[in-house]
């Protein structure tokens, strides 16, 4: 993308690497030696192994505060695989919103971060990029494909530089639950828990105002453990509050609040909702009126 000369390069970079191996540090280095000038900003390298839809969520969540520049995400189970249905492309797109452009796997990772940012403008496969390195391991395209080809795109290189136009509506998509206000109870699910044991849904403060709730109120949490894709039995009901924040709430209580996203969230002060209600990714959670 075309650089602003005004400062340096950004690119952010986000992963399910850990920090245990070299791979973070070797991305790096394969960046600074295309872009020396580049300012990493690492988002986070804990995202949980091969989960592509924790890192969508992340990524998109942080989205709203990225500066222009090239978004680096790479949780990519499927690296390597050549055909059938867990092959995927890599893949570089830009955005509607000007000097935006996102790097990685073709497996849904990229796109509700670009649905941040006005959707996809432009797309390119990059698998046989000129930018990548020779030779290109089939398990590491975080080094040899994807962080050379965003090294050059931040130090000023195109997409039609970089890859094959491919078209953005063929682009893989992401299944995921979505909330649902019905018969005076908001049916949400569990989208995942942060370090902290709070759990994060797929609702907004928007969804209770539809069922007439305000912060202050007692609630009904209904926990059951199930998908959105197969049902079991429900499990046990918990008394909550709409709160603010934390403290507005005893210890040891569990809590419904609007977090730092602005997406709905279920906590217990000083403990761990994820631990109080025993849930799991996709567990589902009805909202009702205390």
């Amino acid at each position: 993308m075309p650089p602003d000369r005004a400062r340096p390069p950004v690119i952010t970079f986000l992963s399910d690497y850990g920090l245990i191996d070299e791979f973070v540090g070797v991305c790096h280095a394969v960046i600074a030696q295309r872009c020396p000038g580049a300012r990493v900003i690492d988002l986070t390298h804990a995202i949980p192994p091969q989960d592509v839809r924790a890192g969508a969520g992340i990524l998109a969540a942080a989205t709203p505060y990225l500066p222009g520049g090239v978004h680096l995400a790479v949780v990519d189970p499927g690296v390597g695989a050549a055909g059938g249905d867990q092959a995927r492309r890599a893949v570089a797109l830009r955005t509607v919103s000007e000097h935006h452009v996102l790097v990685g796997p073709d497996n849904g990772l990229l796109i509700p971060a670009a649905g941040r940012l006005g959707g996809v403008a432009e797309a390119v496969d990059i698998g046989d990029s000129r930018e990548r390195l020779e030779r290109v391991s089939a398990t590491f395209h975080g080094r040899d494909i994807f962080a050379p080809v965003a090294a050059a795109l931040a130090a000023g290189a195109m997409l039609a530089d970089v890859g094959q136009p491919i078209a953005p509506d063929g682009l893989r998509r992401l299944d995921q639950p979505h909330a649902l206000a019905r018969d005076g109870a908001l049916t949400t699910h569990v989208l995942r828990a942060d370090t902290f044991g709070n759990l994060v849904l797929d609702a907004r403060a928007e969804d209770l105002a539809e069922l007439g709730l305000s912060p202050g109120e007692p609630l009904c949490i209904d926990h059951a453990t199930r998908t959105h894709a197969t049902r079991t039995h429900a499990a046990r009901t918990h008394a909550a509050r709409y709160a603010r924040t934390f403290a507005d709430v005893p210890p040891g209580e569990l809590l419904l609040y609007e977090d730092a996203q602005w997406t709905l969230a279920l906590a217990v002060n000083r403990g761990s909702a994820a631990a109080l209600l025993g849930a799991a990714r996709d567990d589902e959670v009805v909202i009702r009126r205390g």
